[in-house]
């Protein structure tokens, strides 16, 4: 007896099925891929029971021709592709002929289609793979494919079906990403008689994205545009404070096919780089059109997955494409109190000031006593550096935002700097550098030892804290006058656009990024050896794995080496750590180094350890400031490269317009 046989037509049938059709979503797919590719204006998608019980697929489209209809059905039967090398140019979203007949074998289908415009049609209805019916009917041009009792004849896959919600959730995420690849197709979604989406084909992908997210959302999107020789990009990413717990809101779509790419969506990720919470992800949808014969889309039986032939150069393209969309921007978020039941705060865009209105004002004189000062154990010292005198708003206006201005002031001013002076060792006992950005009589630097304050104010002043990697067009932050703290954690500023919030720690822990990040790309010559080694112990796993990477801390200008058994001692590390904080800062970047499984990158190791250290050396929560203080710690925010977010993504400062402010005292209506 033979051993080797040709499988029954039937049962390959139902094999092929069940690499194409794994679930309700995967048949709504295939139709409405067909059905695109149709170039139909319009797709009505009604679903009963998640799928399972009704799948119903209308469209305008070409129709199929009545002597292809029953061919259609048949394995490996397609229009898309007559040879070879059809294959490396592929711009349909179905072309492997396998879909129809997967289908037909799994469940009851009803196909009623029409090529013309004369009202004639072709039914066909077939039963797990049997023809049932085939007629002439009357029909308008198109095709309406309804599908019933899906694998009522394969028992097995239906037993592992999910509930009915999961099932039309894997069917309304499909069909939301396939309305925003074409937005010129107007959508409908159908689920037991209720509308889940209904689009209205213009064209605009915003007003897409409007009736799947919401109209709120799609007045946060930044619009992404750009073309290379190879790629162009169309599409929008939502502002950094809108974002999701999960990665269903990032949509990339090729040449009008919806894929899952990892490397794109860590593209886009890395563009927001700090703007983005931790374990939060961004919204985006972006559609890349490329020549058909640089990607491969045969490489997943449901074509979700791809391969491109210049993958490096996309991804590097697509991230530096969303980063200048996003610096285009501010990023203050606006606080608005929503009217009516369940009132929360939102967060909507600043406007960015004009040059006349961030006009700075004279600096306030007061400081204040050491008694108060020494009370909390901050040593308070009057600014050293002077700030010129620049024509400021009238009288009549400046009292509503900005300091008084005496003859105290006029002092201030016509003080000589202390470098110019020649005091060094003054200066570096300062409590504060300037920013670096900021207008002052300041010339030169000196030899740049850190000096910190009780309260982890860092001050040097040869080493700039602007973070050069991504401050090429992000908009600065307007000048803003404290008022005071709440709660000893939020400082209260004002200026001529309203009332702002700014979180002290994170505030503060953005400018110490930035300064570490700039360290650490250069810190061996801040590396010096020491009289005492720090002793660290490991476990005998994270020995071993630590053995091998020395390099990278020493990159980092850390040199460690063994002590005997699970002991390291180290020898030297740069001299501007966090001051009695320098073993645990260490500790914590072997623990890093140990976790990494894999190849380690070493600018994700710098960036990692400037966060680190940034948040080690930043005032807390709970702290008190003087209004010195405040001001001194904005005035270094203003310098940064983007003052908008901590290094861990959460939010510095949030506005009240004097509007908004008017509104909630009912001053307007």
């Amino acid at each position: 007896m033979n051993k080797v046989r040709v499988l029954d037509e039937h049962i390959a049938n139902q094999i092929a099925a069940g690499e194409v059709i794994e679930r309700p979503a995967s048949v709504m797919k295939e139709l409405v891929e067909n059905a695109v590719d149709a170039r139909s204006t319009r797709i009505d998608i009604t679903v009963q029971e998640g799928g399972l019980e009704l799948i119903r697929v209308q469209d305008n489209g070409s129709g199929i021709a009545a002597e292809d209809c029953e061919t259609a059905f048949q394995r490996h039967a397609t229009s898309k592709i007559t040879n070879g090398r059809d294959l490396f140019q592929i711009r349909s979203l179905g072309f492997r002929g396998e879909a129809l007949p997967s289908i037909a074998a799994v469940s009851k289908v009803r196909c009623v289609t029409a090529a013309g415009e004369d009202g004639l049609g072709r039914l066909l209805v077939i039963e797990g793979g049997t023809i049932r019916e085939y007629a002439d009917v009357a029909a308008d041009r198109g095709t309406d494919m309804t599908v019933t009792d899906l694998f009522y004849n394969t028992p097995a896959r239906l037993k592992y079906m999910k509930t009915v919600q999961t099932e039309l959730g894997h069917i309304s995420d499909y069909i939301y990403r396939m309305a925003l690849a074409h937005p010129h197709i107007a959508f409908s979604l159908r689920h037991n008689g209720n509308m889940m989406l209904q689009t209205n084909g213009d064209g605009d992908m915003r007003q897409t994205a409007a009736a799947i997210y919401g109209v709120s959302l799609a007045k946060s999107l930044i619009r992404v545009e750009g073309d290379s020789p190879d790629y162009r990009v169309q599409g929008y990413a939502a502002k950094p404070e809108v974002t999701r717990a999960n990665r269903y809101g990032m949509t990339t779509i090729i040449n009008g096919r919806y894929v899952r790419h990892y490397g794109l969506n860590q593209a886009v990720m890395r563009a927001y780089h700090t703007l983005l919470p931790i374990n939060r992800y961004p919204v985006f949808m972006l559609r890349i059109e490329m020549d058909p014969s640089l990607v491969d889309v045969n490489v997943h039986p449901a074509k979700l997955e791809v391969r491109f032939s210049k993958e490096p150069e996309l991804v590097a393209w697509i991230e530096q494409e969303v980063k200048q969309a996003i610096g285009a921007i501010s990023h203050i978020p606006k606080a608005v109190k929503r009217e009516g039941k369940g009132a929360a705060i939102v967060q909507e865009q600043l406007a960015f000031p004009s040059s006349e209105q961030r006009r700075n004002a004279q600096s306030e004189s007061h400081s204040p006593s050491d008694n108060d000062a020494a009370g909390r154990g901050l040593r308070m010292e009057e600014p050293r550096y002077a700030r010129p005198a620049q024509p400021g708003p009238t009288d009549n206006n400046r009292g509503a935002y900005a300091p008084s201005a005496g003859s105290a002031g006029g002092a201030i001013n016509e003080r000589r700097s202390p470098v110019a002076d020649g005091d060094g060792e003054e200066l570096a006992r300062r409590l504060y550098a300037p920013p670096a950005r900021a207008s002052t009589a300041w010339t030169g630097t000196h030899s740049g030892e850190a000096v910190s304050d009780s309260a982890g104010l860092e001050s040097t002043t040869d080493i700039p804290i602007e973070h050069t990697t991504d401050s090429a067009s992000m908009p600065g932050l307007p000048k803003l006058y404290p008022v005071g703290q709440v709660m000893g954690t939020y400082i209260v500023a004002q200026n001529e656009d309203g009332m702002f919030l700014i979180d002290q720690h994170a505030a503060h822990e953005r400018i110490h990024y930035e300064l570490y990040y700039e360290r650490f790309g250069n810190p061996v010559d801040a590396s010096q050896e020491l009289l005492v080694p720090i002793a660290l112990e490991f476990t005998p796993s994270e020995a071993a794995v630590l053995n091998d990477r020395f390099y990278y801390l020493e990159q980092l200008g850390v040199y460690m080496e063994p002590f005997g058994g699970n002991t390291f001692k180290v020898t030297a590390h740069p001299h501007w750590l966090p001051k009695g904080l320098e073993q645990q800062v260490i500790e914590e970047l072997c623990e890093w180094l140990i976790r990494e499984k894999k190849a380690v990158d070493l600018a994700k190791f710098r960036e990692a350890s400037s966060i680190m250290c940034a948040c080690k050396a930043s005032i807390k929560a709970n702290q008190a400031l003087s209004n010195q203080e405040c001001e001194s710690l904005l005035d270094r925010l203003r310098a940064c490269s983007i003052p908008y977010t901590c290094p861990h993504g959460r939010p510095i400062v949030i506005r009240y317009s004097k509007a908004e402010l008017d509104k909630m005292f009912k001053r307007t209506m």
